[in-house]
């Protein structure tokens, strides 16, 4: 008995460390150390990049804290480095870079991408169209699949990120009395917003934020919107225009986007996937915070310090660009089949998240005037 519970002793002891009977500095592991060891997993490096100057106020930070949130959700795992606009490509160039997997990811604005695929201007923001809760209510309630449906061909998934709320009119070195001034004016507007104004007479330009300063002090450019308060102080704008025109008919509710490479995507473990969906809804949510409180102060600095001319577009000049808008876009949806198909079902949404709104978001906002 005795020789047999030393044997039993040996064989437990040593096949419990895997060493051999042989070795004299063999020392027992525990079975907690054995369990509670966490498995070795594979650090993915991703790259991003954006279609805006490096850390940005607004547009430039969603991207970096995305992609911190994206470090600290996964531990570790998935690591995304963000590159400004210039950096690895210029700013119109990461649509391509996603598509052909020379990135994995950008963070940009889809309008810009009219000349790929003419729908994907209705998932940024478009002439006279949803605002940015309204916009939010539509993609992550009925449009995200039409959005993947339209990116589906450039092999890219696209994820909201982030809404920079109502835009501004834009910055002009000549007043706008009537629809008439904007005939022959050089002017930095993307999307459909600038097909409307081509259509009373001004020549649109489509140019990357920071290089709407020079073009400015240079007079290359009469006119030109960016954002809004927080972003044109930023770039500076106020010192070369002089009137500061409201409100952004052209951008109402201006939704940015991430997009990823469908193929870098379906490689990520199920985890990692919705890590990466679920910091884009924060960061979504958080870009919309962020504008509606940094807005407030930039603009009073904009008017009270330095001394900026805030103007209202006339009644008429804005009646006639909504005609002219509806027009534009009827036209194009008719042309584009796929245009046409998203341009019915976000304005199927519109129209009944309008008649809503009337009796309760309209209703207060014009109560709150009093």
């Amino acid at each position: 008995m005795r020789y047999l519970g030393g044997l039993l002793f040996t064989v437990l002891f040593f096949g419990a460390t895997g060493c051999n009977p042989s070795s004299q500095h063999a020392e027992p592991i525990s079975k907690a150390s054995i369990t509670d060891a966490p498995p070795v997993k594979q650090v993915i490096e991703w790259r991003l990049a954006t279609s805006w100057p490096k850390n940005f106020p607004g547009l430039g930070m969603a991207p970096e804290r995305f992609a911190t949130l994206v470090n600290d959700m996964s531990h570790g795992q998935l690591r995304i480095t963000v590159h400004g606009a210039g950096e690895l490509m210029p700013a119109f160039a990461v649509f391509d870079g996603v598509s052909q997997g020379k990135i994995q990811m950008a963070h940009a604005a889809s309008y810009y991408w009219k000349g790929k695929t003419p729908a994907s201007q209705f998932f940024s923001s478009i002439p006279f169209g949803m605002t940015a809760q309204e916009m939010n209510g539509w993609l992550h309630y009925g449009g995200m699949a039409l959005w993947e449906e339209v990116y589906r061909p450039f092999g890219i998934i696209p994820l909201a990120g982030g809404n920079t709320g109502m835009q501004m009119g834009g910055w002009f070195n000549k007043p706008i009395n009537t629809i008439a001034d904007f005939k022959g004016l050089k002017i930095r507007m993307p999307g459909l917003g600038g097909e409307v104004l081509k259509r009373v007479g001004a020549v649109p330009v489509n140019m990357a934020g920071r290089e709407l300063f020079s073009a400015l002090q240079t007079g290359s450019l009469d006119a030109a919107e960016w954002v809004g308060p927080v972003n044109d102080l930023a770039f500076g704008l106020h010192k070369v225009a002089k009137y500061y025109y409201y409100p952004g008919w052209h951008e109402p509710g201006s939704n940015m986007e991430f997009l990823i490479n469908k193929a870098a995507f379906e490689s990520l473990p199920e985890d990692l996937q919705t890590v990466v969906k679920t910091a884009a809804r924060a960061i979504n949510q958080d870009m919309l915070d962020e504008y509606t409180t940094s807005n407030v102060t930039a603009l009073e600095t904009l008017v009270k310090e330095e001394g900026v001319e805030l103007r209202a577009f006339p009644p008429a000049v804005l009646t006639e660009l909504e005609r002219i808008s509806h027009q534009v876009i009827g036209e194009q949806a008719e042309q584009d089949p796929m245009m046409g198909k998203v341009y019915r079902a976000y304005h199927a949404y519109e129209q009944g998240v309008r008649e809503y709104h009337k009796i309760s978001e309209d209703a207060y906002s014009q109560q709150r005037q009093h």
